[in-house]
Order: C-alpha cells, then structure tokens, then sequence
C-alpha cells in the first residue's frame, strides 16, 4: 500500500499540493496510476488539490474532515485463528480448557476439594460445609418439586440437591444452565453420594470491576443484522444512516454479524429475497460500505445467516466474497475481541440467545439485555453444547468471557436494548430489516433502523433512529 509521505511527494514533484482527503483515497485504492491522472486533470494553476476537482471523488466518500487512522486492534477473532476440529480429542480439550479457565475464577473466592474426595471419605465430611467446583452434567427436577443437578470435575461426579424450600438458592438453581460450572456450598449426605446445596455460586464479573475509559475522544458507532439481500431490508433507512455518517466524528464502525441474508438458511427463503445470488448480495453489501466514510474503521463479523460454518466460533468471511470490500473494513471472527483505543469491545452474534431464551425462566426476547446479564454471570457467551448453537470443540474455548471487556455488542434477535451489568455496557444493536413472516408467527416485534453511538471517554451510548 501507498504510504501517505509518498503520496504527497508525487505530488509535490507535479507541482500541486494536496488535501488529506485525496490522500486517503489514494491510499485506499493503493493505485499509483491514479496520482498522474488525478494531476493532469486539474488547471495548471490548482495549488491544493482537493475533493472538488476530482468527478470520480466525491465529498461523501470522506466526509468535510480528515482523521488520522484511528487506533484498533483485533485481540482476539483475527482473520485465520479459528481452527477445524481433528478428532474427539478435542472434544476432551475443549471442555477441560472451560472448566480450569472458569474454574480458576472461582477459586479467587472459595476454596473447593475434589469431588473425588466426598465419595472416598463421606464420614470425614459429614457435618461440615463441603464447597466443591463443577461443571453442570445434567439437571432435572425431582417428583417433589426439588431441583437435581449433576456436577462433575476432573475427579469425579456427584449429585446436588437445590431444596425448593430455600427460596433464594432454588431460584438460581432454576436458571442453571447445561455446561456452565458453578461453585457449591453445602451439607454431604451419610453416604456421600449426595451434596445438599446452601449457596450457589458463578464465575461472574467482580463486584469492584472498573471499566477502563479512553484518555482522549473518540465515537465507535455499533450496528448488526443488516440482512442485505432480503425483501424487508431497509434501504431508504440505510441510507439515511449512511448521511448521517458523512457528517459524523465517528471513527470506528462495528457490525456484529448478519451482514447478509443469505441463501438455503431456511425452507422457502428464496420467496423472502431480493437478490438470489450470495455473491451478488455482497457484492451490494460491498458498495454500501464503499459509500461510507473512508476515514471511518470498520470491523465486519459474521453471524448465522452469512457464508460460513454454522459452528462457533465462526471463521471470517471469506476472501472470495469479500474482494469488493473497501481497505478500511476489517474481517473478523465470530466472536471476537478489539481494542479500541484502550476500550476492549467483545462482538458475539447471538445465535445463543435461542438456547438461553428457551431454558431460563422468565427470559425473553423482547428483553435481550437480560440474557447479556446472564452471559456476564456465567463468563460464557454459550452454554449449552449440542443444542441449536452449533459450537466447535476445539482444544481451547473461543466463547469463555475472559478478559473482561468494557462492552459486550450483541446482535440476532434484531430487538435493541442496553444494559449495565458491573461496569460493563452491554449493547443488543437490533437490526436493518422490518419484521419477517417468521417473527410474526413468533409474535417477535423488531426495532430496526437503530445505530448506537459510544463515547469511549465516557462509555455513555446514544441511540439514533433512523426509521
């Protein structure tokens, strides 16, 4: 690519001067040729050449101001990280690497012993409080009423009984999820085969966690689910969104998965779209984000709906449909960890909302913030393994919460919504299409048209509505 001092001095050997704007397009489109046309298009006696003198570059590509590159980094989700799975093997890895990681978050609060341990020697334990570390096996509720939940560790399983007597403790137990681990304090019944729980506890966020600020300004704008290419996509809405960037001191945009429709993602979607040909559709895609700001950072991830295996984590999207995509748009992975300056956003899809939503009580689409909350609780972006989130066991687990970001940016269920959980921003980015046939049968009401602004100074978000 061009460098922008070489740019400049090509420019100064041809006589002219000229604007930071034309520089960046220069520089994007890493066209050298361009420079000798742009020159000898311009009157001899053009001192700075700028947007105006060009037909071919127009002020809306860069706005009425010129930024330096704004600081981002992919931590986590860079392009080509994400592996296959080789054997069963992995299957063994992946589920060990989750139980030491959120293990070893608990651990920092109680100190557990080996489930091992209560089986080999019940009567050493009998009238003491045992604390151990599991993870969920399997839960059922009992004739009774009472909730029954297996734990397994490294060592061994064991059974824990949550009393629906005990109000405070059975509630939690009620909301345990499929392959989370949790921390239990409780009483051993006489044959050690049995833990009678008192206290349930989660890896969760610590209670003093302070986000980190950025020390200088700067705006991310976070939008997901755009879902070109289907015949509710919100074109004029788009539009108006893409005005408003010209004029805006955004410096990065996040897209958290969706960036198309799609093809076969489910039966008779092909009466539901506009443009059949999934390179065709991102191709269009493509040009929306050609006519955005080039000053402005864009980082893509995928969701279920586009080109890439359903299981996550999910790959990025692949250079075949990507070619026409502009320089300043970054791919990622699904999920994945940035950095904007200093300011750590964790950008997850969604697709585990479904599984979430179904088995805790009182969840709900209509409320995507609280199904956040509980991700934070668990440190885990998915829970459940072998349910209707396809996750790749792998020989580490890509979906553990860990570092602990300033934002967590959602998507999927295309309903907005903010939270805050202790000092964590959570941003559920809702969609740019109207509501489907299929969310009318679900009786599922979408907000779409929405874009979120965050100060990283501030981590404060606003929402601008352009329906």
């Amino acid at each position: 690519m061009l460098a922008n001092a070489e740019i400049v001095r090509r420019f100064l050997e041809l006589k002219h001067q000229v604007h930071p704007d034309v520089v960046s397009y220069i520089r994007e489109q890493n066209d050298p040729t361009l420079i000798d046309r742009i020159a000898a298009g311009v009157p001899d006696n053009t001192l700075v050449i700028s947007a105006e003198h060009i037909p071919g570059l127009k002020r809306v590509r860069d706005g009425t101001r010129f930024l330096v590159d704004p600081e981002l980094e992919v931590i986590v989700g860079s392009t080509g990280t994400t592996g296959s799975i080789i054997g069963h093997e992995d299957a063994v890895h992946y589920f060990r690497d989750r139980y030491n990681n959120l293990a070893s978050m608990l651990r920092g609060r109680m100190t557990a012993m080996p489930i091992e341990a209560l089986a080999k020697s019940p009567h050493r334990y009998r009238d003491e409080e045992c604390t151990i570390i599991g993870m969920v096996a399997d839960t059922r509720t009992t004739t009774r009423g009472h909730r029954l939940v297996e734990l397994e560790d490294p060592t061994g399983t064991i059974r824990v009984l949550f009393n629906k007597g005990r109000a405070e403790s059975f509630a939690e137990a009620e909301r345990i999820l499929p392959d989370e681990v949790l921390g239990i304090k409780g009483k051993l019944s006489n044959d050690g085969g049995l833990l009678f729980a008192d206290h349930l506890s989660r890896p969760d966020i610590p209670i003093n966690h302070a986000p980190f600020r950025s020390d200088r300004p700067g705006k991310a704008v976070m939008i997901s689910d755009v879902h070109v290419g289907s015949n509710t996509f919100l074109e004029g809405a788009w539009n108006r969104f893409a005005d408003w960037l010209q004029d805006s001191d955004a410096a990065y945009l996040l897209i958290a998965g969706d960036l198309v429709d799609g093809i076969g993602i489910y039966p008779g979607q092909e009466n539901d779209l506009t443009i059949k040909n999934i390179y065709e559709q991102y191709d269009v895609f493509a040009e929306m984000l050609r006519d955005l700001p080039s000053r402005i950072r864009i980082v893509a991830a995928p969701g279920n709906h586009d080109v890439v295996r359903m299981a996550e984590p999910q790959p990025a999207i692949p250079p075949e449909f990507t070619g026409r995509f502009p320089e300043n748009c970054t791919l990622v992975e699904n999920p994945c960890l940035l950095n904007l300056q200093g300011v750590r956003v964790l950008m997850y899809h969604g697709r585990s909302f479904d599984d979430m939503i179904g088995l805790i009580p009182g969840a709900s689409y209509e409320r995507p913030g609280e199904i956040m909350n509980e991700m934070l609780k668990r440190r885990l972006l998915a829970s459940p393994y072998g349910m209707r989130t396809p996750i790749a066991a792998m020989k580490t687990d890509r979906l553990v919460i860990d570092p602990i970001p300033e934002i967590l940016l959602t998507g999927h269920v295309h309903i907005c919504d903010v939270t805050r959980y202790r000092g964590i921003l959570g941003v559920n980015a809702g969609t740019w299409q109207s509501q489907t046939s299929f969310q009318r049968q679900m009786n599922i009401h979408p907000t779409p048209a929405r874009a979120f602004v965050i100060d990283l100074q501030t981590l404060q978000p606003e929402m601008m509505d352009f329906s």
